[in-house]
């Protein structure tokens, strides 16, 4: 339906994209938001600089990485190195709070609505920040899950206590022998369950959550929504920014919204209902909320 060549940068004054947004919230009978990995960067949780040197000093000096994300992908000799890394991987991602309240903000525009929320994002902030987890379809899984590595079943386990044992007694960059996770059916390795390939487990929960949001967005049929997309990027774009740009020009009363810094987009086609945004979502969300004037232009 839309083309490469028909693609709108964001355009206009910052404050008059910012009242127009809070004017679509306040109008809107449904609100559907789709959130990608700029969301959760906006709340304080980067994968480089300070952070990532932070916590992954000791991997980068010894292997050479640089970041939190391509050492995901780095050739461990060893299960117990990579558990090593992966598990202050998912602590430090999953089970410590994000620094910055930008979920929280996001909660509080939206608390009284009726809303729902799909995301890529697996970082679970959005259950953390209160968000109704009957109202979340985490679509590409969850640093807090792991697998069976076959997978021998679709089943996932919860892997909070797991993790924080390989966090206490990891020492020179491996963990106990004794630790490495095994799947209790068939004893195979265990992995993280994340969307890598075809061996992605979609458990009883995932379906549930999915049945849940085609059920969201069937039953508002031709309502007032506002698609509001938050920090999604050209990654998986089918998930959530090519569905939302569709959905928005198959429903008239529909307005599309977009807060991405240095991302911020829309079709032609769709132009006249969008409302694009180009800024830190954490900044737009305050100014909001009232919490910022909003005046300055970015």
């Amino acid at each position: 339906m839309f083309s490469r060549m028909s693609i709108t940068k964001s355009t206009g004054n910052y404050s008059d994209n910012v009242n127009r947004l809070r004017k679509a919230l306040d109008a809107a009978d449904a609100v559907v938001i789709g959130a990608g990995a700029g969301l959760s960067a906006s709340a304080g949780f980067t994968y480089t600089g300070e952070r990532f040197q932070r916590y992954f000093s000791d991997f980068a000096d010894k292997y050479g990485i640089r970041d939190m994300y391509s050492g995901g992908f780095y050739p461990f000799a060893a299960p117990e190195e990579f558990w090593a890394y992966w598990s202050r991987y998912i602590f430090i991602n999953r089970y410590t709070d994000a620094p910055k309240p930008v979920y929280e903000n996001l909660l509080s525009l939206v608390h009284d609505k009726d809303y729902f929320v799909i995301t890529t994002n697996v970082d679970h902030c959005f259950q953390k920040a209160g968000f109704d987890k009957k109202r979340l379809f985490y679509t590409q899984g969850d640093y807090g899950l792991f697998q069976c590595s076959r997978p021998c079943c679709q089943e996932t386990f919860d892997n909070e206590s797991m993790i924080r044992q390989m966090m206490e007694r990891q020492k020179d960059m491996r963990i106990p022998s004794d630790l490495l996770p095994v799947c209790p059916h068939c004893g195979r390795p265990m992995t993280t369950n994340l969307r890598a390939d075809d061996k992605f487990v979609e458990d009883e929960g995932w379906h549930r959550a999915a049945e849940r949001y085609e059920d969201f967005l069937r039953t508002r049929g031709q309502q007032r929504i506002l698609f509001l997309e938050l920090g999604v990027g050209y990654n998986t774009p089918g998930i959530v920014k090519f569905s939302f740009w569709r959905m928005t020009a198959e429903n008239p009363p529909a307005t599309y919204a977009c807060i991405n810094y240095g991302e911020a987009s829309c079709p032609t086609e769709i132009a006249g209902r969008s409302i694009v945004v180009n800024a830190d979502i954490g900044e737009a969300l305050s100014a909001l909320l009232g919490k910022t004037d909003g005046s300055d232009e970015l």
